[in-house]
């Protein structure tokens, strides 16, 4: 796993996040030219059954598993937190109360600063017992400081409230939980996952709900919430990185982050439209638009495409984003660096999908 990781890396983002992650051929063939709830049981018959990993164990256990999911893309020997966002040791973990924390942070670790696994979809929500598979499943697991993951304990999604204390940019309420900006859309498409995947199983059905306030039932809100932050925080690349490495523990992928506009199929506008895969402007061929002149001489490039794109981001060829803008409805120029080099052009478009050209700036 690690090493097919490796092979295609380019700095901290691998190669198939500019180029498309490989999704298996026909893996969702089933759910071709279907819609609505017929659509999500169809979804839900191609990614159920996958591979369970123990919650803890000597063996390959959730734990391990969240050290590839998560890792800091700057460094390999931490995973970032999901609410703080903070880079932290791999193995700063919650150990107990007991445990020596002193080795960590310079000396400054503490018990409550440690790690320990989130359930995003709350296990009280439907599945409180390690035998069940949604309480391993890692496409709803991340990262989190142990002091924070409790302040959010099992509370719904939606905007509004204070500041956190110590996730100072996320909010919560008496019943309601507002992660920072930059996670919104891994939530949602977490919490989307979820409800796919967890559709009438013999033991619970996970429904989302457009309510809070939801306590101890097998559902969750806020819907109308999460498909906003759905829609204004898109896929990244970190996010299609983790999807990858699960896919290859689990052997199930989050369809809402190989084709984002899976939800406006199910919950959203597109209800009653039927989902086409070649028409999800996930591949290079649908929408790939031609950038020219490549080389460029002077940084400046042009668009020369039939669709409009919402915005473009600029990265290097070590995969750090240099800058991330909006664009005008039929822009066709752009401004690369001028410093002679590789660069990456990433286009998302009104649906969120994205699509990635390679450029290079040669002598002027």
């Amino acid at each position: 796993m690690n090493n097919f990781l490796i092979s295609i890396s380019i700095g901290f983002l691998t190669f198939s996040q500019f180029v498309w992650a490989q999704i298996p051929s026909g893996y969702y063939n089933n759910a071709e030219n279907t819609t609505g709830a017929q659509l999500k049981t169809a979804l839900n018959s191609i990614i159920q059954g996958h591979t369970v990993y123990p919650y803890s164990a000597s063996s390959t256990d959730v734990w391990d598993i969240l050290r590839d999911t998560d890792e800091d893309p700057n460094n390999s020997n931490n995973v970032l937190l999901l609410y703080t966002g903070r880079s932290q040791n791999k193995y700063y973990v919650d150990a107990g109360s007991n445990f020596d924390y002193s080795q960590f942070d310079d000396g400054n670790g503490t018990y409550g600063n440690s790690w320990n696994r989130e359930h995003v979809w709350a296990k009280s929500h439907g599945f409180p017992d390690e035998e069940d598979h949604a309480y391993t499943d890692v496409h709803h697991l991340r990262p989190t400081d142990r002091s924070v993951n409790s302040s959010r304990g099992n509370k719904d999604f939606d905007n509004g409230g204070s500041p956190h204390n110590e996730a100072t940019l996320c909010k919560t309420d008496t019943d309601s939980w507002e992660p920072r900006d930059a996670v919104k859309g891994d939530i949602a498409r977490m919490m989307l996952y979820m409800v796919v995947r967890y559709e009438n199983t013999s033991e619970y059905d996970l429904e989302l709900v457009d309510y809070t306030g939801t306590n101890s039932e097998p559902i969750f809100g806020k819907l109308s919430t999460l498909l906003a932050w759905h829609s204004a925080d898109p896929v990244d690349d970190f996010e299609r990185n983790r999807n990858e490495v699960i896919y290859g523990y689990q052997g199930n992928r989050n369809p809402f982050i190989d084709y984002p506009n899976l939800a406006e199929h199910i919950w959203g506008t597109r209800q009653g439209t039927p989902w086409n895969s070649s028409l999800s402007l996930n591949s290079n061929t649908t929408l790939k638009p031609f950038l020219f002149p490549n080389p460029s001489k002077n940084g400046l490039i042009y668009i020369n495409s039939s669709s409009s794109f919402s915005k473009v981001r600029i990265a290097s060829i070590s995969g750090k984003i240099l800058s991330e803008q909006p664009l005008k409805i039929n822009q066709k120029k752009l401004h690369l660096p001028e410093k002679l080099g590789v660069y990456f052009v990433i286009l998302t478009d009104v649906y969120q999908n994205q699509v990635a050209y390679k450029v290079v700036v040669d002598q002027k």
